[in-house]
């Protein structure tokens, strides 16, 4: 199928090449001309703006969108409302807010244009491991996207979660029980660097994935971390949030469900930016391995 990709950068460009190599064909822009350069490289179709890209597409229309959350997305997606025509279908694959989601689909429906919220896990890894797939939005419209979904997902990796919204909902505590994961595992290798013992750590991460319970993909990501910088020297504790989590630490206030390890693991972040700790370079370590995500080095 043709599908339109608007953002190709970290994640934009690898879920370009992976539908390329899925056979489909692929229309891409970008703000930079390089990022468009490489997708015709890789044997994509390159446009000069959103509006180039729309009128290169066939009807109905699949544009996936692959921005920055918030004036980004929202600039992009009233460039497609006034470009797209009814029955096309846009995809959300950023990191949005579920109720930003609510209202775009809205929007956007009154125009005749199909909306999807995707919540995309897998980072850096997803061009060769595949896209987790979260999806929220008409069933219709799932269907028309599906098949590129489902080559960008692996195996059973993408699923239509329910109406504008569910997806990115989804993807929201998706990422806040990551903030718990990474905190616990941090904690706890810095419990284990300050000790008596000289414990190689990629070593012991690797061990952890032979049958422990706390075996998972973040630990094999640290055991990569340890194995190229043992004790992260390279690395400041500084770690960002993108969002997701403080949107659903208050989606807790307002449900009433406690959620003390996602504000626990919040606070840290806030934390990591003050005075610098072994635990908040694990954190950076593990957000750079898994999401190519930026880090602050020493003497930098």
């Amino acid at each position: 199928m043709h599908v339109g990709m608007i953002g190709l950068g970290k994640m934009g460009g690898n879920m370009a090449a992976r539908l390329l190599r899925g056979g489909h064909t692929v229309v891409g822009t970008a703000r930079h001309a390089e990022a468009i350069a490489e997708l015709e490289k890789a044997g994509g179709r390159g446009a000069a703006d959103v509006a180039a890209l729309v009128r290169a597409l066939p009807t109905p229309r699949v544009i996936w969108v692959m921005v920055p959350a918030g004036p980004p997305t929202e600039e992009v997606l009233g460039q497609l409302a006034a470009a797209c025509a009814s029955g096309d279908v846009v995809v959300d694959g950023g990191n949005s807010n579920y109720r930003e989601s609510v209202r775009h689909a809205a929007e956007l429906a009154a125009k005749g244009v199909h909306f999807l919220d995707c919540g995309t896990s897998g980072g850096v890894w997803g061009l060769t491991e595949g896209y987790c797939l979260m999806v929220g939005g008409a069933k219709e419209a799932f269907a028309l996207a599906e098949p590129a979904m489902k080559t960008l997902a692996p195996p059973d990796g993408v699923r239509h979660l329910g109406g504008p919204g569910a997806g990115h909902f989804a993807k929201m505590v998706h990422n806040a029980i990551e903030y718990g994961m990474m905190q616990a595992y941090a904690e706890g290798f810095e419990l284990l660097h300050a000790s008596d013992y000289d414990y190689d750590l990629a070593e012991l991460s690797n061990l952890w994935m032979k049958g422990s319970v706390v075996r998972s993909w973040l630990l094999e990501l640290a055991a990569r971390a340890f194995g190229k910088d043992p004790d992260l020297e390279a690395l400041k504790g500084f770690v960002n949030d993108s969002g997701e989590g403080r949107w659903t630490l208050v989606e807790s206030i307002e449900r009433a469900v406690p959620m003390p390890v996602l504000a626990l693991s919040l606070q840290m972040r806030f934390r990591s930016r003050q005075e610098d700790t072994f635990a908040g370079k694990v954190l950076a370590a593990l957000r750079n391995e898994f999401g190519g995500h930026a880090v602050t080095k020493t003497g930098s």
